[in-house]
């Protein structure tokens, strides 16, 4: 098993990829994203069915996955009267 972290911090976020070799020399992909702290931590992780053909492939689609789900959550609604 190859985990490898390159995490990003956004906001109250922390963003993780987490990737892993295959035994057909693939690579999967999954991500963390941590908010919160001490006992208050929640962390969600999202696993991903695509399988890569190499390393840096594999994290750059956790990332924007990671990055992703956290702009959802961030961004100003539209129809939320300001």
């Amino acid at each position: 098993m190859d985990i490898i972290q390159h995490s990003i911090a956004v906001g109250k976020y922390l963003v993780s990829p987490l990737i892993k070799d295959l035994d057909d020399g693939r690579f999967s992909a999954s991500v963390s994203i941590r908010s919160g702290r001490g006992s208050g931590t929640h962390d969600r992780v999202m696993r991903f069915t695509p399988r890569f053909g190499s390393h840096a492939a594999a994290v750059r689609y956790a990332v924007d996955q990671g990055l992703g789900w956290v702009r959802e959550r961030t961004a100003p609604h539209a129809h939320c009267p300001a």
